[in-house]
């Protein structure tokens, strides 16, 4: 609960005058936080979206298209991001499963622009125009994330302590995952002043507990494991025991050597690693063993350091069940034959007792918060990666694939969808599709990139591109193409927000676009059970796996509902209606629930076509007429690079993106 809230409440108390209404509401603002205090300098985008709707809208021409069915589809927008980040809020609340950015440093060497303007180092403002500007991204970004989401941000020294400030107060301190600091250089310029700056920092912050997964493993340390006794897989001795024995009293006891034949304990404060049961059948594997009362609770005692009273009783030992003689013969067989059971014995059966601990099952290693060059990569290596593929290095601060690619082990699975607002040269997406390419992943990746100096076309794009279609170095090496993926291009549009056919029209088709990338689908097909279907009225995609229906006469639904009805249905439908009212049509649909899935407008969506609705009176049409002559009165589905007719003025509305 935030002051303005709880302020709202203390006025609705009953039994309190005016007066000390007010004297509680005084200590309540009176009251200060830990935190950042800036001054808040209005942004022109900001201002820009109070008349107008942020929308995206598709260049088909720059579409980079697979023959393979199965690619993934990534997503390049050029725009100003805070435009973008509102239009995939529509949609995409909560479905972003990784964020990395690396945002402009604001070190005042023209880095920054601020409405239209380099900050440099003499503004009084730089500061707080830099958090402002990231305090109204980071908070959309915060929505964009799944529920066990996570952001990574790289920033330098310059802003690091008020981004990590900003970043508790919209993440939450308790999501802080760590401060990481990466070599960005691997060797420091005699020239340089005062303390060089070695690393740069990678800020990590999480939802709702989310941990980071493990490294793949060096050859270094597989090489600590060997198979001296021939078992099914490489192993490393390991510790027999493990600690807090007073809670375990019933995995403490005495364990009889098979070799030679003395009683022995877990040390002192430790329990054996497993269930008595469990030791019972591994030690068995050496020689015939059996569960036996020492009375040794004194002992037991001893080991779990609590008092014999205090003990559990009656906790038998594991001891053998032939004499000597016989169990030294069979264990000396298994120590000879191989391979040895889980618990084993050192120095050739004669020393103490360890556990094998297996290669498969010990998983990857434990990242840290230092990042060195060898590991990441460095930004001299950032720099030649570009240089491989333009020839020169047409960005100064790009990041290396290696830095992006252990972000991406750390937190993503085949299938996770990864957004980057700051997309710089796109080194995001060339190591998603690389990454991609090793494991046979689907990860999908959303960039976002401002065009200026056209960087967006010229090099975040330009650079994927090539990525994905081949490209030839500059010493004439043959790189071949990451042909399984598919690149669509939007850019960000403006809509007036005035009730206007046109412009309904216009937001109609924009947000079909949104529900595209939200569904992950774009084939689009002309006909809807076997039927042409009308443009006006709605529009069908169907890539073989999701479905979606989009109608924008909701006077169509019932004929639709019967049209299924009929139809033979390989999975779901979704259905999204643009309608002036909530209604779910459930009643509609009722008899096909079981083929089709009743979507709702996403809320920002609902609001802005009721709002830019203009008052009419919407009329039935037959969805699926036949007639090459039929024209659409309501809503057109051209795509963004075509024109969008108003039979209101018979003007005409124009993306022209080429």
């Amino acid at each position: 609960m935030n002051k303005y809230e709880l302020a709202k409440k203390i006025n609705e108390l009953e039994g309190l005058t005016n007066d000390e209404k007010s004297e509680l509401i005084k200590l309540l603002r009176s009251q200060k936080k830990y935190g950042l205090v800036w001054e808040d300098k209005p942004e022109d985008a900001e201002q820009r979206m109070v008349n107008e709707q942020p929308v995206l809208v598709e260049v088909p021409e720059r579409a980079i298209l697979s023959d393979d069915a199965e690619a993934p589809n990534h997503i390049l927008i050029e725009g100003d991001n805070l435009e973008a980040l509102t239009a995939l809020s529509y949609t995409h609340t909560g479905k972003i499963d990784v964020i990395y950015i690396d945002p402009p440093y604001n070190t005042g060497n023209k880095d920054f622009i601020y409405n239209d303007s380099f900050v440099d180092k003499e503004d009084g403002y730089r500061h707080s125009k830099w958090l402002t500007f990231m305090n109204k991204r980071l908070k959309i970004a915060k929505n964009l994330l799944s529920d066990k989401g996570v952001i990574f941000i790289s920033i330098d020294d310059n802003e690091q302590a008020p981004l990590k400030l900003l970043c508790d107060e919209i993440f939450g301190s308790d999501n802080f995952v760590g401060d990481v600091s990466w070599q960005r250089t691997y060797s420091i310029r005699n020239d340089s002043k005062g303390i060089p700056a070695e690393v740069e920092h990678v800020l990590v912050f999480g939802k709702n507990g989310w941990q980071p997964q493990k490294l793949p493993r060096t050859a270094e340390m597989n090489a600590l494991y060997s198979n001296p006794d021939g078992d099914v897989c490489d192993w490393m001795s390991g510790s027999p025991v493990a600690s807090d024995a007073a809670t375990h009293q019933g995995m403490v006891y005495a364990i009889q050597h098979p070799f030679t034949g003395k009683l022995f304990y877990p040390s002192s404060r430790a329990h054996w690693r497993y269930e008595q049961s469990q030791m019972l059948a591994y030690l068995n594997g050496w020689c015939s063993y059996k569960l036996e009362d020492l009375n040794d609770d004194e002992k037991r005692a001893n080991v779990c350091g609590v008092e014999v009273s205090k003990i559990k009783p009656k906790v038998k030992a594991i001891v053998l069940a032939e004499d000597i003689e016989t169990s030294r013969r069979k264990a000396k067989e298994v120590y000879d034959k191989g391979p040895w059971p889980r618990f084993f014995f050192t120095n050739k059966g004669k020393g103490g007792m360890r556990r094998k601990v297996y290669l498969d099952n010990v998983g990857g290693r434990i990242a840290t918060n230092y990042w060195p060059y060898e590991e990441t990569g460095h930004t001299d290596e950032a720099k030649k990666e570009l240089i491989k593929i333009f020839g020169q290095a047409p960005f100064d601060t790009p990041k290396p694939i290696r830095l992006i690619r252990r972000v991406l082990d750390l937190s993503t699975n085949k299938n996770s969808l990864i957004l980057d607002f700051f997309a710089g040269s796109g080194t995001t997406l060339h190591a998603t599709m690389l990454l991609n390419a090793e494991d046979g992943g689907h990860r999908r990746c959303i960039l976002s990139n401002n065009n200026e100096n056209g960087i967006c076309e010229k090099v975040t794009y330009e650079r994927n591109r090539k990525v994905i279609q081949g490209y030839t170095t500059p010493k004439g090496e043959e790189v071949p193409g990451l042909k399984a993926n598919n690149l669509r291009y939007y850019k960000t549009h403006l809509l007036p927000r005035e009730q206007t056919i046109r412009n309904k029209r216009a937001l109609v088709a924009a947000s079909t676009d949104l529900l595209c990338i939200k569904n992950d689908v774009y084939a689009e097909q002309e006909r809807f059970a076997g039927k042409k279907l009308k443009p006006s009225c709605a529009r069908y995609f169907d890539n073989g796996q999701t479905k979606m229906l989009v109608i924008y006469n909701e006077l169509t639904v019932n004929a639709f509902a019967e049209t299924i009805y009929h139809m033979e249905v390989d999975g779901k439908i979704l259905i999204y209606v643009f309608s002036n009212t909530r209604y779910a049509y459930d009643d509609n649909f009722e008899d096909v629930l079981d083929k089709v899935e009743l979507c709702a407008l996403p809320a920002a969506i609902y609001d802005a076509y009721r709002n830019i609705l203009p008052e009419q009176e919407m009329k039935f049409e037959d969805p699926m007429a036949e007639s090459e002559n039929d024209t659409d009165n309501e809503v057109t589905s051209d795509d963004s690079s075509e024109q969008m007719a108003s039979s209101e003025h018979d003007t005409q509305l124009s993306f022209d993106f080429k």
